[in-house]
């Protein structure tokens, strides 16, 4: 990663080219962990799909910046930007573009088809997997089509050669024909003008002592798309990659992000996952383009959440939505007779393979405790009267006095079986995030937190498994590798529980790997190599969360 004065330079291997409200990006990887050697037009509606192939020489350099990509090879050139959501132009010069279909079968069921429109002489590609048409309007030079009208197994597409400009547009069923208003120029210039705007609301402070600032915004903006199927509001994806999702807690750390700058863009992250709330008050696990997922929950980090933002346009609706949700805790994930709720798989939990679970996964565990702790002392500041703040209160100094009285040992925090009564306790990080109640926490218990918490602490960042531990797995999800999340909650509580110094020392770290490492789904703790999805969004929000508070701490 450099930045340049034209905007962060990036590789696409890492970090999708795309634009901000676009359901389609560009990009060599195709699906889960795979890379295809040209780049893609990548469509996420109705899943991730590559749509179109960009063949072009292979020794060509490809260059990505916020509001072009460009191919060049000896004197030629092809130059790519977004003109909207939906439209993006691409112009050439003595570099040969061959744009064809990423799927060369067209079956009754799958697979793409390729004619001319009569009506207005454009190539147009309809495509089963996502249920759209990408077509192609020449606006200059000449087009040599490819597999027009073919059925089965055939090449489909156009070759473009000389000097030559077009456009390619994602639609439903029907468009009138591309109406070409600026130049290529015109349209980079607006592009580069939105993305400015964009950094400039959401990291005012950037500059030499927040090198990644820039990019991080760009993970954000470029991951944002346009409401349309089950994503109600303009939402951010976790990636433009495989992991095209808004999972019921990675929101939170987008909305956090954006609450300065964008306060509308950031109520729309947090409220996303409320609009499809269901009848026992759960949120879904998860949410995309044409998939709703309930089989699993995400932890109720949202009071905590929400007292991170600095806009609540709803405070009534808010009010009844949290306490639909934390009330589904309570009744639907509590044994009778106690007072702790429980998971039903380390899933609930986001930490999805974490040694916590290993011996069993319907657990009482500590962190979900604090969380819930927090979400009602959220409830009780907002409550419509005093009966109900009181009732609140009330309950979340009985199941703060519980997880103290049930689960702490006096040394450590320990999980409990919900079914079994058994306790055992582990060596993963997510036994000490009860950190997060910061100073509600004796004292002597944050103590043994903090220095319990040190000790996951690598050169860069925190572990999320104790390293010397024999479960620990260097790309183990949950079982080693640094995440975002987990990092911007314990220090968060650690500042509020006093240790100051550890808090810093553990942003200062996060930070520094951001900056070498990129804003990958996690990282390796003991090199620091980002691993999984290279753009994960809720990563570039931690980043924006610890330099914005760096700096104004000074």
């Amino acid at each position: 990663m450099t930045v340049a004065a034209s905007g962060p330079v990036f590789s696409l291997r890492e970090i999708p080219f795309s634009y901000r409200g676009s359901w389609f990006g560009f990009s060599p990887v195709i699906a889960e962990r795979t890379y295809a050697p040209d780049v893609h037009l990548v469509s996420h509606q109705n899943g991730m799909h590559a749509v179109l192939r960009f063949v072009i020489d292979p020794g060509a350099t490809v260059t990505a910046t916020p509001h072009r990509l460009v191919w060049e090879s000896g004197d030629g050139r092809i130059e790519l930007a977004y003109e909207n959501a939906d439209t993006v132009r691409v112009r050439g010069r003595d570099l040969d573009l061959k744009l064809v279909a990423a799927d060369p079968v067209l079956t009754p069921f799958s697979g793409p088809y390729f004619y001319r429109e009569p009506a207005d002489g454009s190539y147009v590609f309809t495509l089963y997997q996502t249920g759209r048409r990408y077509r192609i309007t020449v606006l200059s030079g000449r087009a040599d089509p490819l597999g027009i009208q073919s059925l089965g197994s055939s090449e489909r597409g156009v070759t473009m050669t000389g000097e030559w400009e077009i456009a390619i547009e994602e639609y439903e069923t029907a468009r009138a024909p591309y109406p070409e208003a600026d130049t290529f120029e015109q349209v980079v210039k607006a592009v580069r003008a939105e993305f400015d705007a964009f950094v400039a609301a959401v990291a005012p402070w950037h500059g030499d002592a927040t090198p990644a600032a820039g990019l991080a915004a760009y993970v954000l903006w470029s991951a944002t798309v346009r409401p349309a199927g089950f994503v109600t509001r303009p939402g951010v994806l976790m990636s433009k990659h495989w992991m095209d999702k808004v999972w019921s807690w990675d929101h939170c750390f987008n909305a956090i992000a954006l609450g300065d700058g964008l306060p509308d863009l950031a109520w729309n992250q947090f409220r996303l996952p409320f609009d499809h709330q269901d009848g026992a008050g759960a949120l879904p696990d998860s949410i995309t383009h044409s998939e709703i997922l309930y089989n699993f929950v995400k932890p109720p980090i949202h009071g905590w959440a929400l007292d991170r933002l600095t806009w609540c346009p709803e405070p009534e609706e808010t009010y009844r939505l949290l306490e639909r949700w934390t009330t589904f805790w309570l009744t639907a994930r509590r044994v009778p007779g106690h007072e702790l709720a429980y998971y039903q798989h380390g899933n609930d939990s986001g930490w999805d393979n974490a040694t916590t679970f290993d011996p069993e996964r319907v657990v009482e565990t500590a962190d979900l405790a604090a969380f819930l702790v927090l979400q009602m002392r959220a409830l009780a500041r907002r409550s419509p009267g005093p009966a109900e703040s009181a009732r609140w209160t009330g309950a979340a100094d009985r199941m703060r006095d519980a997880l103290l009285a049930e689960l702490w040992t006096g040394e450590r925090f320990v999980a409990r079986g919900a079914l079994t009564g058994r306790t055992w306790q582990s060596s993963s990080l997510l036994d000490l995030m009860p950190i997060v109640l910061g100073d509600e926490l004796p004292g002597e218990v944050s103590a043994v937190l903090a220095r319990r918490i040190e000790e996951h602490l690598t050169a860069f960042g925190l572990a999320t498994e104790l390293p010397s531990s024999p479960c620990y797995q260097d790309d183990g999800y949950w079982r080693g590798p640094i995440w975002a999340p987990s990092t911007i909650l314990i220090e968060d509580g650690l500042r509020r529980a006093g240790h100051v110094g550890l808090a810093d020392e553990i942003s200062a770290r996060f930070r520094r790997l951001c900056e070498r490492s990129g804003f990958a789904e996690n990282f390796d703790a003991r090199t620091g190599e980002g691993l999984r999805d290279r753009a994960y969004t809720w990563t570039a929000s931690a980043y924006l969360i610890l330099a914005a508070a760096r700096e104004r701490r000074g």
